[in-house]
């Protein structure tokens, strides 16, 4: 649990400098622009959308003819709310992961970790496959639990999709420049709960108004120094055993 907080510190103490600053609105920008335009362009497609799977849960009649009719359409304004947040989430840190993570990582290590060799064990395609498959989890996770919303259990569901997409997306791109294969695979499986941790407490940062335009370039901070902390302590440990093997060797 230390490690996780001692990430966060780290991270928070890098958003303030100043060589980061500029990189930390554009991609938040960008990904709500993006899908404003998207719903200026196809609301009416998604109007239908919606109302043809309030229909297959059975409410779409009652939605019609609700009354007074503000209500129906206060309902479908809200629902517009709960899938437009979720797309700008995932394509900003889809674009802070592309762009904006090898300028971060090397940052970091430059200041934090200047003795970690790099392994260069991840590649570009490994952090395709990995974006591709936490996208897809992150929109399963949003399409499935919508009918939870109407029962109110849907208000964990924010917290739980960011704390899989954050762990998911950044963990191995956090340790691709400086990790090989085997270290990536250790420190996530023996890291596995912390990460989900450190993801749940990133993600909810996105859901605090104002704060979450520093939610993906902070996310990035915390997991790339918990990646490099975390790949800096199991190499030394590899050492000290390997010099315990040879001592007793001789």
């Amino acid at each position: 649990m230390s490690s996780i907080f001692k990430s966060i510190a780290s991270a928070f103490r890098d958003l303030v400098r100043f060589k980061i600053a500029w990189i930390i609105i554009w991609p938040v920008l960008a990904a709500t622009l993006f899908w404003s335009v998207i719903g200026y362009l196809f609301g009416d497609s998604f109007t239908e959308l919606i109302y043809l799977a309030f229909g297959e849960m059975g409410v779409g009649e009652w939605l019609k003819n609700v009354e007074p009719a503000w209500i129906a359409t206060s309902i479908q304004n809200l629902i517009h709310i709960i899938v437009f947040i979720p797309l700008v989430i995932m394509t900003t840190l889809i674009i802070t992961t592309i762009f904006i993570m090898p300028a971060l990582i090397k940052l970091v290590a430059k200041r934090n970790y200047p003795e970690l060799k790099r392994e260069n064990g991840g590649s570009i395609s490994g952090s395709i496959v990995n974006a591709v498959l936490a996208t897809g989890v992150f929109i399963l996770i949003w399409v499935v639990s919508l009918p939870l919303w109407t029962f109110g259990v849907g208000v964990f569901i924010p917290f739980i999709a960011a704390a899989f997409m954050n762990q998911q997306l950044f963990r191995y791109d956090a340790l691709s420049e400086h990790a090989n294969k085997r270290e990536i695979k250790e420190i996530c499986a023996s890291n596995r709960y912390s990460l989900w941790g450190l993801g749940l407490l990133t993600g909810m940062l996105q859901f605090v108004p104002v704060l979450n335009l520093l939610a993906p370039i902070f996310t990035a901070l915390a997991f790339i120094h918990f990646g490099l902390d975390q790949l800096q302590l199991l190499r030394t440990n590899n050492e000290k055993r390997n010099d315990a093997v040879v001592a007793l060797e001789e």
